[in-house]
């Protein structure tokens, strides 16, 4: 059985679906760029814990560098790629966008021809929640349309979708597509609410509430996600003998593709995370009331309908248990 390639293995996601794969005697070859768009200390030392284990190799490498990646791709001749790495942030895709750019399109790219040329078995790639932007009908189903994303971070996250569908239908590659929605967890992204409101309770700091708190978000924790993600990776996209090109499907295809939702199926108030996390801290937050930020979208809430019958998907923790595991990683890394 041949490697399973892992990009982004330093970040949050690709680090924990990286030590499943090992755990489960998968041979793994992780690549990341390890930039320094959040702490560049907490991606190695996720990766250090990967570094030396028995069928594990990183390689750093730009996504962005074709004529490295097409190398790679030719030497390790993957079976599955399990493509996480990307330029993520919506805030940050409004003062940065050409990074949005090189990471999300030209390295997408650069992994559909590889997967193209070394004959790859099935791509995995992650999509996002942001693409439903304007949408307000929910649960978000990925069987309507999503052609109004609210931020350029969405949009190459939508693009993906497209040209992922390209190859699937040209080149008979198998894709999968999944739109996370909101995870968190030990070894999590210090750019994302929960980090940041840890932080910042912690040192007696107030806390930016977005929207006055009227936020609800779909909280998934990673164990879940991980549990997702490798389930459907050995499960390969096929044609939909449903797919009416008349009415066209844009969950499905005549082609080897497809898109699913990837989350907890419970919208949570943004308040009562934040009460749970007080709870957990054993101390209260001072809250600085903001307005709705632009590129932000008030809800998400994920049907994963979809995902459970191609996977058994069946997200397992709510946040009171997933939030106090956070607080006990965020405590023992950082001595808080």
């Amino acid at each position: 059985m041949s490697a399973v390639l892992v990009t982004g293995v330093a970040g949050f996601i690709g680090y924990h679906v990286a030590e499943r794969l090992l755990n489960e005697g998968r041979e793994v070859v992780g690549l990341d760029i390890v930039n320094d768009y959040y702490d560049p200390k907490l991606k190695w030392a996720r990766l250090n814990r990967l570094v030396g284990r028995p069928g594990f190799r990183f390689v750093q490498i730009d996504l962005a560098d074709g004529e490295a990646m097409a190398s790679l791709f030719a030497e390790v001749r993957p079976d599955v790629v399990i493509h996480l790495a990307a330029q993520a942030g919506v805030r940050y895709s409004l003062t940065n966008p050409h990074a949005y750019i090189q990471a999300n399109l030209v390295g997408f790219t650069n992994i559909l021809e590889g997967c193209r040329h070394s004959g790859v078995g099935h791509l995995v790639y992650a999509s996002s929640s942001s693409v439903y932007g304007l949408h307000t009908d929910m649960p978000f189903t990925e069987h309507r349309g999503v052609d109004h994303p609210v931020s350029l971070y969405a949009a190459t996250k939508k693009a993906n979708e497209l040209m992922a569908h390209a190859y699937s239908h040209i080149f008979r590659l198998p894709t999968t597509g999944l739109r996370f929605f909101t995870v968190y967890g030990p070894w999590g992204r210090p750019d994302m609410a929960l980090f940041l409101f840890t932080r910042a309770i912690l040192a007696g700091e107030p806390i930016d509430v977005y929207n006055q708190g009227r936020m609800e978000r779909d909280f998934t924790y990673i164990d879940d996600i991980v549990t997702g993600v490798v389930g459907v990776s050995k499960v390969p996209a096929t044609p939909n003998p449903a797919f009416d090109p008349k009415l066209p499907d844009p969950a499905m295809s005549s082609a080897p593709f497809r898109v699913l939702n990837i989350g907890n199926e419970r919208p949570e108030p943004l308040l009562k995370m934040i009460a749970v996390l007080e709870q957990a801290l054993g101390k209260a937050a001072v809250q600085n009331l903001m307005p709705l930020q632009p590129g932000d979208v008030p809800a998400t809430w994920a049907d994963v309908s979809d995902l459970a019958e191609v996977t058994g998907f069946q997200p397992a923790t709510p946040i009171e248990v997933g939030i106090g595991r956070f607080v006990e990683w965020y405590r023992g890394y950082y001595g808080a």
